[in-house]
């Protein structure tokens, strides 16, 4: 779980300095923004290959390399003198990144079954939510306090001392099995209610995505809301909303079908959607704050049911989760921008609204077919 909260301080710290980044490079924001993009990218493509690699490597292991070249690309970073030096570390932290989610999903699904893996599986989404909101927080008080670059030695310190905890299983004796052809392990994943179910989690993270990149707009455009404390203060809302999602593994004690419970989540979240189009400030607020504890819910119970539900191996099965989901995100932070630019709020949110009805379809379908699928 440590690993985990050091290991999305790498992906989300630049977001807050992106102003100061292209300040300082001379740059212009569109530009500048690349820092983020080229780092999401492979995240949406990477994740099924090294599902590959983990079906017969350690996990842990390649856990730990990849913490350690993480800890180099964060130390290099404030050595380099040339934007476009920046720009290639951060695609390479990209291609990394995913190596080490696939490698925890992974260890995680393999490891734990039943209750425990929900639980579990709920604590990893719940770190990865508190490494995106502190890698944000520290790295802007830390440019404020000092300069940005001694976040980034604090950061590669971390990572380093971590991955030299993480202790390998000594399983050096036992052959690990061979891959008779790729096709074989993907084969597994053509299951139809664990593909529903990947899409689903797409479309949940596309409408996050996309409300996440383009609230501060929002609230500037539409509320008037220009002084960064307040601003910050709306987006306090994501930590209230990521520890209502803790009670996820708590749902299933409720009602025993995991596909009825995601299904009515996922009918809250078009709600809320649907809901913001009454443009009202104090409601605004309380609707992103469950909006954000909808987001997390879902994937804090979609994460264990893929892993219950797949035959294919675990790393294949994360590695596919992890792609779809970086999927959403890379197309969310993106395509409803433009609807953004030039429709206005309302079509925003009815765009989002129409790909969140999907999502909910795709989770009622499987509520609808099959016994066998409903209890993971």
């Amino acid at each position: 779980m440590l690993c985990s909260v050091v290991i999305f301080f790498v992906l989300y710290a630049p977001q807050p300095l992106l102003a100061q980044f292209a300040q300082q490079y001379a740059t212009t924001p569109a530009k500048t923004g690349l820092l983020m993009s080229v780092t999401m990218l492979p995240l949406a493509i990477a994740p099924l290959c090294y599902g590959l690699v983990l079906a017969t490597y350690s996990k842990l292991k390649l856990l730990k390399v990849a913490m350690i070249l993480l800890s180099l690309c964060c130390a290099l970073i404030p050595l380099q003198q040339h934007f476009e030096l920046f720009l290639l570390l951060r695609f390479i932290e990209g291609l990394i990144l995913p190596a080490a989610l696939t490698a925890m999903t992974s260890y995680i699904g393999q490891n734990w079954q039943g209750q425990c893996l929900r639980k579990n599986m709920t604590w990893y989404v719940g770190s990865t939510i508190i490494g995106g909101f502190f890698g944000r927080v520290l790295a802007a008080n830390f440019a404020t306090w000092w300069n940005w670059e001694s976040f980034y030695w604090f950061n590669a310190l971390l990572l380093l001392l971590f991955a030299l905890r993480i202790q390998l299983p000594n399983n050096h004796h036992t052959a690990p099995p061979r891959i008779s052809s790729p096709h074989e392990y993907l084969k597994p994943l053509k299951h139809m209610p664990l593909l529903r179910l990947y899409c689903a989690v797409f479309c949940m993270f596309f409408c996050f995505s996309a409300l996440l990149n383009y609230l501060p707009f929002i609230l500037s455009n539409e509320y008037n809301l220009t002084d960064p404390t307040l601003i910050g203060w709306v987006y306090s809302g994501y930590l209230i909303g990521a520890l209502i999602s803790m009670c996820a593994p708590y749902l299933t004690k409720l009602h025993k079908n995991n596909w009825q419970v995601l299904t009515i989540v996922f009918a809250i979240y078009c709600t809320v959607i649907g809901a913001m189009q009454l443009q009202d400030l104090s409601l605004f607020v309380v609707l992103f704050t469950l909006f954000c504890a909808c987001m997390f819910i879902i994937h804090a119970s979609a994460a264990p049911l893929a892993n219950e539900i797949s035959t294919a191996h675990a790393s294949i099965t994360n590695g596919a989760y992890v792609s779809f989901y970086y999927s959403g995100g890379a197309l969310g932070s993106f395509l409803p921008g433009l609807i953004y630019q030039t429709r206005g709020l309302e079509m925003f949110l009815f765009s989002l609204l129409l790909v969140c009805l999907l999502g909910t379809y795709l989770t009622w379908l499987n509520y609808r077919v099959g016994k066998e699928t409903q209890h993971g």
